[in-house]
């Protein structure tokens, strides 16, 4: 519990300039006052340092994030929130609803603010100096690479932009190359200096693994099909988008030798990690349910506030209203029971056996969605019977149970959800499963919610939330190897494999070898996609990887399935409906976000995505 707490410092840091950072921001045009009162003092600076980590997105908040809740992976019944203009391709340019682009430059300031000052700060060591100068060269990388995954092709900054110059002198975006070399840089200038791990009141800083991890995801990206020529296999969307002097912005032309740089780089970061320490998360030594130690390691693989796949994390606590409290089963107050997979998320978890539930010949596909006994011994569908331990860990379903305090002391509940079942709808408009499902990935077992109406509900277990884990370290290489060169399949099944068998399934030659085995690197292809779509369920990942594969239109593009919910009889209730909430996704259009019209308009330099 040590390490835990001595994070509160950190967390008190962040969470105090979350709070008055707009108004901090208010007047940085006039940085006379800013340097004296910010750079005072060795305190003063650390304070500030802080605040460039503010502008961090807040991806653990379903209601502000862009990529938590706004892809195939779950339906919820909070559509009214901001998130849910995603998935229903309501967004616009000119209502872009959730932006990054405007906070994210404001960040990049703000840091590049810091490192002008450094020289100047009264006190502090020649040692700090360079770790906060490591870390804004990072947040300065990071930034970049958050707004070139959203946008494609950015303005890059490099120093302290003179705000009183006329717009035609305001800089155009640079192409999607340039912004990756630029990023690519900016990490590897970091990582020389940054310490490898960080504790105690550090703990959530940068670190020197953290650099590279994210400098290998950056060239992941490049090397995916959407910024790479479409991979080789289909026609770039990008032929025709340019600058206003007809420089190309993103390669139309596929280039194989950037999933070698992508090799390279997650072969650095794994090694690097490694020799510190990082593990993928086993054998458990929490106390209580689940009782299944596979089970239970998957249940905490980041909620363990001790697991050592855990390479970089956001440490602001989760608030009242985000993930654990919509996702737990009904009780009022203090839990909403509203974030429900869909049947087609469902489907895409693996059979005991290890193989995808089409394919594998002793799992009844075909009887999916009859109804079976659940262990419990009510009814349940067949869907949810003889699947891999992710789905238990991970699934609530009629009649399972999920492990959750509840005020009576009990540390599990029987989920059920028809109609007029504990968790079913009932008469309510919100705060109900709309597929018959709920969550239970990143809720904490030993999640407790209040049930005294006379007040709000509380957190009672916080944990930092990932944004880098040893597993997609191990999951990006192997793709990456996958789509280099048809040799390298036996190393890349070496990777996939340590992420299976820590999910409790054999193996890929030995599931595979019933049906043939899996060779190609077509197959692996596949496998290695399935695999990032089980594993990262839910952890911010899906919504940038059916884009960069260019699979989010049939994804996107299609309504949800659930249970009938409004069913009160199992006859009725075990039926697949569709999920009467609006979905669509416009190709190529959305496979970028817009930049708000607003920033348009201020600078005639930009060009806009296409579609917007």
């Amino acid at each position: 519990m040590k390490k835990y707490f001595r994070t509160i410092p950190l967390l008190l840091f962040i969470s105090i300039f979350m709070m008055g950072c707009n108004q901090f921001l208010d007047v940085v045009p006039d940085e006379r006052p800013t340097e004296k009162d910010a750079f005072k003092d060795e305190f003063a600076a650390e304070r500030f340092l802080y605040t460039c980590y503010s502008f961090l997105p807040t991806v653990r908040n379903g209601t502000y994030s862009i990529d938590l809740m706004t892809t195939d992976e779950v339906i919820s019944s909070f559509e009214h929130e901001s998130f849910a203009q995603f998935p229903k391709g309501t967004f616009s340019a000119s209502n872009p609803v959730i932006t990054y682009w405007a906070n994210l430059y404001k960040g990049i300031r703000q840091t590049n603010l810091l490192i002008v000052n450094l020289d100047k700060i009264p006190g502090l060591s020649d040692a700090k100096k360079e770790d906060y100068l490591a870390q804004a060269k990072f947040l300065i990388g990071y930034y970049h690479f958050l707004l070139a995954r959203m946008y494609g092709p950015i303005i890059l900054v490099e120093g302290v932009e003179d705000l009183e110059q006329p717009a035609s002198g305001y800089k155009a975006r640079a192409t999607y190359e340039e912004s990756v070399n630029f990023i690519v840089t900016k990490l590897d200038e970091a990582a020389e200096i940054l310490p490898p791990k960080r504790i105690g009141s550090q703990y959530g800083l940068a670190t020197k693994i953290a650099a590279k991890s994210i400098k290998a995801r950056m060239l992941l990206y490049a090397a995916s099909p959407l910024f790479n020529g479409g991979g080789g296999h289909r026609p770039s969307f990008y032929a025709d988008f340019k600058n206003n002097d007809g420089k190309l912005l993103i390669p139309t032309s596929y280039d194989k030798e950037k999933w070698k740089a992508a090799i390279d780089a997650y072969k650095e970061a794994i090694e690097l990690a490694e020799s510190n320490g990082h593990v993928l998360y086993e054998n458990s030594q929490v106390t209580g349910l689940p009782t299944n130690q596979t089970q239970k390691d998957l249940r905490y693989t980041f909620i363990d506030k001790y697991s050592s796949e855990l390479i970089w994390t956001d440490t602001r606590r989760e608030g009242t209203y985000d993930f654990q409290n919509k996702s737990t089963p009904y009780l009022n107050p203090g839990a909403y029971n509203g974030i429900s997979p869909t049947i087609s998320m469902l489907e895409k978890f693996y059979s005991k056996n290890g193989l995808p539930i089409d394919k594998d010949p002793a799992y009844d596909y075909a009887g999916r969605y009859g109804i079976g006994n659940a262990a419990s011994g009510g009814s349940t569908l067949n869907l949810n019977l003889n699947r891999e331990p992710r789905y238990e860990a991970w699934i609530a379903y009629h009649n399972g149970y999920y492990e959750v305090l509840r005020p009576d002391g009990s540390n599990r509940t029987l989920t059920q959800f028809r109609k007029n079942d504990a968790h079913g709808i009932k008469g309510r408009s919100n705060n109900y499963s709309p597929t018959g499902f709920l969550n239970k990935k990143g809720v904490s077992p030993q999640f407790g919610a209040s049930q005294d109406r006379e007040m709000q509900p509380t957190i009672t277990e916080s944990y930092p939330w990932p944004l880098i884990r040893l597993a997609e370290l191990y999951l990006g290489y192997a793709e990456a190897l996958i789509e280099y060169d048809a040799g390298n399949i036996p190393l890349a099944k070496t990777y996939i494999d340590k992420v299976r068998v820590r999910a409790g399934i054999p193996k890929i030659d030995v599931s595979w070898a019933p049906i043939g085995g899996a060779t190609t690197q077509e197959q692996l292809r596949s496998i290695v996609r399935q695999e990032r779509t089980i594993e990262f369920y839910l952890e911010n990942h899906r919504f940038w990887d059916l884009r960069r594969w260019v699979e989010a239109e049939a994804a996107l593009g299609t309504q949800a399935k659930g249970l009938n919910i409004n069913g009160t009889t199992d006859n009725v209730f075990f039926n697949i409906v569709t999920v009467q909430f609006p979905r669509a996704f416009r190709s190529p259009d959305f496979y970028l976000m817009p930049i708000p019209t607003a920033d348009i308009n201020k600078n005639p330099n930009i060009v806009q995505n296409i579609g917007y």
